[in-house]
This record gives C-alpha cells, structure tokens and sequence, in this order.
C-alpha cells in the first residue's frame, strides 16, 4: 500500500488507532473534565472542585492525558505564586457537543437506570 492510499478507521479492528481514542474518551474522569472547561480556561484546584470525587491523581493524570490528545492545552504563567490553567482546545471545543448529549442523557434517564 502506498503512502498515498487513505486507510479508514474503524475502532472495530484492534490495532486501529481510533480505538484508542475511543478508551481515552471512556476513561472515568475524562468526558467531566471536558465539560467543566466548557465556560473557559481553569485552574487546577477549580477543576478539582467542580469535578467532585476526583483525586488530585487522577485529575493530573487525566489532564495530562487529554493534553496529549490535544483535547486541551495547559498553560503556564510566570507568576509567583505560579499560575496553571487548562483550557479546550479547538479539537476539544469539537467534542464538547457530543459528551455534553451523553451527559445530558445519563441525568434524563437516570431515575430509569437506577429504577429496580
């Protein structure tokens, strides 16, 4: 196959890069997180707040996941104290629809999840 032949994705195929974007995106923190930066860049202890439950290292890590998807992008401002916040990218901006519906639907449907 040449370099000029266009593969399709399919995140049915296991080696398939997509799928890998796929399992990011089930991560347990990571579609909270995107949505909490939806009004605007954040700093860290404000992710942390309005992402209730998270552990400091679980939101590190999932922000410095979703920085290399470039989901995001952090900036570092050279301030004393130091200065960090984290804001959506345009691939992030994307996205954002799409997990904000799957959110939507999880708090309209819950009561019939959780009905036994």
């Amino acid at each position: 196959m040449s370099s000029a032949e266009k593969v399709e994705p399919d995140a049915f195929v296991a080696i398939c890069p997509s799928r890998q974007v796929l399992v990011r995106l089930a991560e347990k923190w990571t579609m909270l997180t995107i949505v909490a930066l939806e009004g605007g860049p954040l700093r860290f202890g404000d992710l942390k707040r309005k992402v209730e439950g998270v552990s400091q290292k679980m939101l590190t890590q999932t922000l410095r996941n979703l920085e290399q998807d470039k989901l995001l992008t952090r900036k570092v401002y050279d301030e004393m104290p130091l200065r960090v916040e984290y804001e959506l990218t345009a691939l992030g901006k994307d996205l954002l629809p799409l997990i904000k519906q799957i959110k939507q639907w999880c708090e309209a449907h819950f009561n019939e999840i959780v009905a036994q």
